[in-house]
């Protein structure tokens, strides 16, 4: 059992490096003499055991830990500092952007008390905007979170999905708009699912599972079911429209072609980007495949008197306009508008018009070209950031846009795509807060082989930076997705706190397009761990911080970077903040949707991908006499995307191992998942506990 008798005096002296680890004890771990080969490799797993997160044992594993974590980290004098300036400028208005169905207009609010936003509806232009939606009455502690929405295409419906606790698994209801009212539909088993309406407005399709026979939270999710629902009827009587039990980790989604009888299928295989596109062309025909072979991603923008536009990857790293032409059962394809340097971010159709959010180094440019592909122009935009919006339809003319950046709160803006004319709508004003106080930089740094890396670096204005001041590195580095210029309520309150928040733009992100994705994927994983070493090596050189200054953080997939960076490179970092993280990559894919994950980190079924994840699984590589930087684990017990498990079995081990007095912690949160839908009391109270205990190490 660990020592009651550890006062905050004495945990104060544990936070510098000692050549001994006897002055506090861990709680207890059991350990399971339990091994198995494979490819010839003999492979220990001590805390298999605690991959069964919700038995007794190993819930009194996890309140022990959370116990002697709290010792750490519950009393430091930056805990209330970050808590009292989160609540200050959480107490401030919000708004998303807004869109439009009909004559209705809708967006969510938060006046900086709700624990959630309220999904608002405005009947009409001059009307008076009115809550449709309040989650926060869900729950008492607001852990019962609203989803994904979806509205009927005449607006007199809305089909809403709820989340308890975090878990990925979704309910869908459905609410007449008109009078509030939520129907007796209740669709129970859907995850990873939107709703589709159909053109009448009898109902719309969704994705589901199998209730599961076992363990909720972390048995495998396979062979899914697209379902048809008509509202007013149980779910029982749901029609299946297409499943493929051949290939049970096949994914898919419909898109409904409005104003015709043709429905879209996409189909996809885990995560991969790319997917093949099956196409009904009335309701007494069968899907056929348009595109067969995963050669491309393919992503359906809008349609027009039988022209049906695509986003595509298929010959174009960065992507490129294709449309397809269904004429008297003959398919043609034609380019629309041809690859830039530049990789697309997002493409919408609004006033016969595409809108394109290209890429630049990060920044989001926005072009507009007509619909034979030929340039209009080129948006002048408010400032420089990440653009998000241009919501609508084909013919609308109007739309919302909004504009961030490391400094900026959120900006949304109202254009006419008539002439590109825009006014301010709404800004995020936040209680002593200003963006003049700030500033944010981009800088590039050569990674291990030479490689160009983007990196934003923000912090106060008048902020003195040597070798001393704190800082903060943050990165993803996967799935293609862009972590891109954006205000975080979080990471100002590090920057008020007198430290420099940077984040690295790692390889596996969509940054530069596929190309950047491919060379930090599979067997080229190891690129982004360099990436990350290599950002603290070049703010180190710039005098930036140092290796005793420096907290590195990362969710999910960043979780993993800061686990495999931290071991990799114990001597160059003070704390390391892993959350959420992929930790075991031996056995991720043997829980809920882990096995969507192969196609960017490979099987540990195939020797080739076994030995390239067994070289950088955290959990694989904690060495003994090794004295680790100070570390902070996090996970949640009803994560069902990235099961607790992970987290736990990385924090024994590494505790078991380390050599020296830099604490290793694990923080489970309760009542939360992979993150989505926490209410706002747990995100204020994990950031300051979190921010507070890193800032608390790097100080002292």
């Amino acid at each position: 059992m660990y020592k009651n008798t550890l006062n905050f005096i004495f945990l104060i002296t544990l936070f510098s490096c000692s050549s001994s680890k006897d002055s506090f004890e861990y709680p207890i771990s059991k350990k399971i003499d339990f091994k198995e080969n494979l490819h010839g490799y003999e492979i220990s797993d001590h805390y298999r055991w605690l991959e069964d997160f919700t038995s007794d044992e190993s819930i009194d594993w996890i309140q022990r830990q959370n116990e002697f974590t709290q010792q750490f980290i519950k009393k430091n004098k930056y805990k209330k500092s970050i808590n009292n300036y989160l609540n200050k400028i959480w107490e401030s208005e919000s708004i998303s952007t807004p869109y439009k169905v009909k004559e209705k207009t809708f967006f969510y609010f938060n006046d900086g008390s709700f624990q959630q936003s309220k999904l608002m509806i405005q009947d009409c232009d001059e009307c008076e905007a009115r809550v449709l939606i309040d989650p926060n009455l869900f729950s008492e502690d607001g852990t019962i979170s609203l989803g994904g929405t979806s509205v009927s295409n005449d607006a007199t419906h809305i089909a809403f999905s709820i989340s308890d606790g975090g878990s990925d698994w979704r309910t869908w209801k459905v609410m007449n708009i008109e009078t509030g009212v939520v129907l007796e539909d209740e669709l129970k088993w859907a995850k990873f699912s939107g709703a589709s309406w159909e053109n009448d407005n009898s109902g719309f399709y969704y994705r589901r599972y199998e209730e599961p026979d076992g363990e909720l939270l972390k048995e495998l999710n396979e062979a899914p079911k697209l379902m048809f629902h008509k509202i007013g009827t149980d779910q029982a009587e749901d029609e299946l429209i297409y499943e493929n039990l051949e290939n049970p980790r096949w994914g898919f989604g419909i898109t409904v072609i409005k104003d015709s009888e043709m429905k879209l299928l996409s189909i996809s295989e885990g995560t991969d980007d790319r997917n093949r596109i099956y196409l009904k062309m009335d309701k007494n025909s069968d899907f056929m495949p348009i595109i067969d072979d995963l050669i491309g991603t393919y992503s359906f923008i809008d349609s027009k008197d039988n022209i049906l536009w695509f986003y595509t990857t298929e010959g174009a790293p960065n992507g490129k306009i294709v449309n397809l032409e269904v004429k008297n059962g003959s398919f043609i394809w034609n380019e629309v508008i041809s690859e830039s340097e530049n990789a697309i971010r997002s493409v919408n159709i609004i006033n016969n018009s595409f809108v394109i959010n290209y890429l630049e180094d990060t920044f989001s440019q926005i072009s507009v070209f007509n619909l034979s592909g030929e340039i209009v122009s080129k948006l002048s935009l408010p400032k420089q950031g990440t653009i998000s919006g241009f919501g609508g339809g084909i013919e609308d003319t109007s739309s919302y846009f909004a504009i961030t950046n490391y400094v900026t709160p959120r900006e949304i803006y109202e254009i006419d795509l008539t002439d590109l004319s825009f006014k301010l709508f709404w800004k995020e004003e936040l209680a002593d807060y200003k963006s003049s106080d700030y500033v944010s930089r981009l800088e590039f740094y050569p990674s291990k082989d030479g490689t160009q890396i983007p990196i934003h670096i923000s912090h106060k204005k008048d902020l003195k930076i040597d070798e001393n001041t704190p800082l903060l590195i943050y990165g993803y580095g996967g799935f293609n997705i862009s972590i891109l210029p954006n205000f975080s309520k979080s990471h100002t309150a590090w920057k008020n706190q007198n430290g420099v928040y940077a984040v690295a733009n790692l390889r596996g992100g969509a940054e530069y397009g596929d190309a950047w994705h491919e060379a930090g994927m599979l067997l080229n994983k190891q690129n982004v761990f360099d990436d990350f070493a290599y950002a603290a090596k070049f703010l180190h050189s710039k005098n930036i911080g140092s290796p005793k200054t420096t907290a590195i953080d990362g969710r999910s997939n960043g979780g993993l970077l800061v686990a495999a960076t931290m071991l990799q490179n114990p001597d160059l970092f003070r704390v390391a903040i892993p959350q959420v993280g992929v930790l075991d990559m031996l056995r991720f894919n043997k829980f809920t949707i882990g096995w969507a994950w192969e196609s960017d980190y490979g099987s540990s079924d195939k020797k080739n991908e076994f030995e390239n994840l067994l070289a950088y699984s955290p959990l694989h590589n904690i060495k003994s006499d090794v004295c680790y930087p100070t570390t902070l684990i996090t996970t949640a017990s009803r994560d069902d995307r990235v099961v607790p498990s992970h987290s736990f079995k990385f924090a024994a081990k590494l505790q078991e191992y380390q050599s020296c007095n830099n604490p290793i912690l694990i923080r489970v949160e309760d009542r939360a998942g992979h993150g989505a839908g926490t209410p706002k009391d747990k995100r204020i109270n994990q950031i300051s506990e979190i921010y507070g205990f890193a800032l608390n190490t790097i100080n002292n």
